[in-house]
């Protein structure tokens, strides 16, 4: 199965990660069976093991998703659709574990509140809400470390030169990439786009149309958002920004401190600490934007979290 064009996983690693689909998958079903001590420890490490190993193998969809909006075309068509996979296979397991979670605690597995007679009753949401100001604070804070790797970008896109870096020789990047091409020729940066795209989610996490359809929506104005609709790619996005936005930064510090060898210079940059800037400007962006999406998230799914109807009665 060809990952990129000149990458394969070997068939080794295809057979351990079937059979590990398989595991993940009688490990879901078991959480619905009685089970002893020893029982629940191999169900929760089998969880945890496919939920990580997949979850890994999901970082990618990201780059995906922005390639597919952006015109940019993938590198690999089974590749993507691997990767795709992975997302979906650890969404499912990580809701299946959630479930889990809440039984073994004597609550409901569908809403996760402690109540009776109520099984197989209609979901109840929530009023429509916005994040509190603390949530929102937090999360512009954060989304702040797009402006110097944004503004950079942009300025070069503009024709301007900047970090030592100019114009043309940015220009000379995109000039295999069809829809970045043609994004830059109107000073649009392709990238940044889709950072905006992020922002845009970040946005509808906090404020109630993220709950409830607007009426820009046309058909769906008025209708209640799915939960899971925006909370998916928040939660996959916001993991894997902030974990590369925490890797950069830290080859950063480590190349600045003389820990690691400085930063060999690549076209378009020329000098190490012009690109070292540029890495920097990288981490702030994806790592605050990654964790500003998670904290919008976390908080989406506490205002969005459903009752049981007649839940609130029960004893």
């Amino acid at each position: 199965m060809p990952v990129k064009p000149h990458e394969t996983y070997t068939p080794a690693v295809q057979l351990a990660l079937a059979a590990l689909a398989v595991l993940g998958s009688a490990a879901a079903w078991a959480t619905t069976r009685p089970l002893g001590k020893p029982g629940h420890a191999v169900v929760s490490a089998a969880l945890a093991v496919a939920i990580l190993v997949f979850g890994l193998g999901a970082l990618g969809v990201t780059v995906i998703i922005v390639a597919l909006v952006t015109l940019l075309g993938i590198e690999s068509a089974t590749g993507a659709v691997h990767t795709l996979l992975n997302a979906a296979g650890a969404a499912l397991l990580l809701m299946a574990a959630v479930a889990y979670r809440r039984r073994r605690r004597d609550g409901c597995p569908r809403c996760g509140h402690r109540h009776a007679g109520v099984d197989g009753a209609a979901l109840v949401h929530p009023a429509t809400s916005t994040a509190s100001k603390q949530t929102q604070v937090a999360a512009y804070i954060l989304m702040c470390g797009l402006l110097p790797w944004a503004g950079l970008k942009t300025i070069w896109t503009l024709g301007g030169d900047a970090l030592g870096v100019t114009a043309e020789g940015w220009r000379k990047l995109n000039e295999d990439a069809g829809a970045a091409k043609a994004l830059a020729s109107v000073g649009l940066d392709v990238s940044v786009m889709a950072a905006l795209l992020g922002v845009f989610l970040l946005t509808g996490l906090m404020y109630r149309w993220g709950m409830v359809f607007p009426r820009w929506t046309l058909f769906l104005s008025g209708r209640r958002v799915p939960r899971l609709l925006p909370l998916v790619p928040a939660w996959l996005t916001g993991g894997a920004l902030s974990l590369y936005g925490v890797v950069l930064n830290v080859m950063v510090l480590l190349s600045v401190t003389g820990v690691t060898s400085p930063v060999e210079p690549r076209p378009p940059f020329h000098t190490s600490a012009s690109l070292t800037w540029m890495v920097w400007f990288g981490g702030l962006a994806f790592g605050g934007l990654g964790f500003a999406l998670i904290v919008a998230a976390r908080s989406y799914a506490a205002r969005t979290r459903y009752v049981c109807a007649g839940a609130e009665a029960a004893p």
